[in-house]
């Protein structure tokens, strides 16, 4: 057997796939009739042969582009997706098997969809979920009382889910998720569509209940804050394979070969060429950024100190947005050289 990861205090992480047979259908009547009498299928390699473990407390970015296989790892971490080819282990219980003890101990939250009930007040979904759980009520009241404090949830527990905001009602969504007090919280997206303001409330709260409780997170989001501010170590997949496994701060000293040079001139220069510094990426007016080598940073910026008229200047990675897109790149252009397909 294999595994996709595992994620308690032992592991012993190994592979795992999830394909998928794609009807191909040809444009047109005629492609339509060819289909109807023999439909031709192509295989869609949503997860190939990914492998990693994950501690006890961790909170783990998983990135990558849409079609990446991120929701389809988390499906079968969850135990919604039975893989093609090998297990996953999380907290020595194996998904598929959708055991009672494992369920109550894990819980994913996807932002695009909802368990609240549409017409009916969130406490009402609460009170479902207390049943589903079979928390007892004392357990149930305290749980709620901490939710509502850290998400602020006493003005919207009784109102209809209509008619609260997509930020009040991602609220809401985790409060349902976390009743239970799970250890593991796989959380797919969940500041999708909110504003900045809200943006920075879930994440809070996600630091905080990873504090209070020690519970494991892994997190995708294409809102590299997220990221930034939970996240320690990330793991990069694209078109369902590993490109990366390791320290957020680690990814660019391994990806980008340069660093980010930021200058503001005292006055206007007279005469100097800037591309003598490095790759120029804006010059307007007075300031200045400059991509340098990685291994020339530090000559470079002392000559920058000693040609030109310094207001000020910092030295800093490339942002993490720009390190990502790189590594993708860097993997389309491997798999074009293998000859492969982008589909």
């Amino acid at each position: 057997m294999c595994e996709t990861g595992t994620l308690n205090d032992t592991h012993s992480g190994r592979t795992a796939k999830k394909y998928y047979q794609v009807h191909h259908k040809e444009p047109g009547i005629s492609g339509s009739l060819k289909s109807f009498v023999h439909r031709k299928y192509r295989d869609v390699k949503a997860v190939d042969d990914i492998s990693f473990e994950i501690e006890t407390g961790e909170i783990v970015g998983f990135l990558g582009p849409n079609g990446a296989g991120k929701t389809t790892t988390l499906k079968m971490l969850s135990g919604l997706l039975y893989p093609t080819g090998g297990t996953a282990r999380v907290l020595g219980f194996t998904p598929s098997e959708r055991k009672p003890e494992y369920l109550r101990r894990m819980t994913l939250v996807m932002g695009q969809k909802q368990q609240l009930t549409w017409d009916l007040p969130a406490i009402e979904t609460f009170l479902v979920n207390q049943a589903i759980y079979e928390i007892p009520q004392t357990t149930y009241e305290q749980t709620l009382r901490e939710l509502t404090e850290l998400l602020d949830l006493a003005p919207l527990l009784k109102k209809q889910v209509r008619k609260l905001s997509l930020g009040e009602r991602m609220k809401c969504e985790l409060a349902a998720a976390l009743l239970h007090r799970p250890q593991i919280l796989f959380l797919d997206e969940p500041t999708i569509g909110l504003d900045v303001t809200m943006q920075t409330k879930i994440r809070q709260f996600v630091a905080e209940y990873n504090r209070r409780y020690n519970a494991t997170v892994i997190l995708t989001s294409h809102y590299m804050a997220d990221v930034t501010a939970l996240c320690k170590r990330v793991i990069v997949i694209d078109h369902g394979k590993l490109l990366y496994d390791g320290a957020l701060d680690e990814l660019s000293t391994r990806i980008a070969p340069h660093k980010l040079v930021r200058v503001e001139l005292s006055s206007e220069l007279n005469g100097h060429r800037l591309a003598n510094y490095g790759e120029v990426i804006k010059a307007e007016g007075q300031r200045i950024e400059l991509l340098v080598p990685r291994s020339n940073t530090s000559e470079t910026a002392a000559r920058i100190l000693a040609d030109l008229p310094i207001a000020d200047v910092t030295i800093e990675d490339p942002p993490i947005e720009d390190v990502i897109a790189r590594v993708f790149e860097q993997a389309a252009l491997a798999r074009h050289a293998r000859g492969e397909s982008d589909e």
